[in-house]
């Protein structure tokens, strides 16, 4: 009986003791859990197509795809004039001048270069501003004829990387001079090679250069085109 006692007592003790607590660590770092609606989600950009529009049609080429770079120099002082004769910049060219121009450049784009431009369709009131500070056919093409930048079917572009970097091509934008020419093969080979990429390229897309000027291209297509005066808007 005395047993049976003991073991009720003890059993009565064990039971009445304070269960343990459970301890957090103070030293954890916190995590905070932000709601969906804070998380930013980049949207993705839409561009125009080229469905319904006349290959002939003045287009942004900046509407239509974002793989290529500017430094539209006319907009600028920086070039040969040493005055700027566009009100602000901007890229547009002919349709068919456009297609060729996305369709050229993702070629470029496999080798890890893409298309910088430093001057596309330019209207011939702009030529005639051109002409005005310097007359001289070697340089400016004479307004009253026009040229084929004045068709939407000529851009001056050279090539640069995925960071920006432009490609040596031996020479600036609008140098004039045996440097610049495409049959000067005194060079060194990287800048022949550049050339080369460039010019191959472009022409297997229905452009052709000009001897004197390795940044210089006209659309074969865009030659018989009417020169134009289309003028775009440029933004406040």
């Amino acid at each position: 009986m005395k047993y049976s006692l003991l073991f009720l007592g003890l059993l009565t003790i064990f039971s009445c003791r304070e269960k343990p607590k459970m301890t957090t660590d103070t030293n954890a770092q916190e995590v905070e859990v932000k709601p969906l609606d804070t998380i930013s989600i980049k949207e993705q950009k839409t561009f125009k197509t080229f469905d319904g529009l006349a290959d002939t049609t003045f287009v942004r080429l900046a509407d239509f795809s974002d793989d290529f770079a500017y430094d539209l120099r006319y907009a600028t002082e920086n070039n040969f004039l040493k005055a700027k004769v566009y009100d602000c910049a901007e890229c547009y060219t002919r349709v068919k001048t456009a297609k060729a121009l996305i369709e050229a450049n993702a070629d470029f784009l496999k080798h890890g270069v893409k298309i910088k431009f430093f001057d596309c369709y330019r209207p011939n009131s702009v030529q005639y501003k051109m002409w005005k500070i310097v007359p001289n056919p070697q340089y400016v093409a004479d307004p009253v004829k026009g040229s084929i930048h004045n068709k939407g079917g000529a851009v001056d572009i050279t090539l640069v990387d995925m960071e920006g970097n432009e490609l040596d091509m031996g020479t600036d934008f609008d140098f004039f001079g045996k440097r610049a020419y495409h049959d000067n093969l005194d060079l060194p080979e990287e800048i022949l090679e550049n050339r080369k990429l460039l010019k191959e390229t472009m022409e297997a897309h229905g452009f052709w250069s000009i001897r004197t000027e390795w940044w210089h291209y006209n659309l074969s297509a865009g030659s018989n085109d009417k020169v134009a005066d289309f003028k775009w808007d440029c933004e406040d």
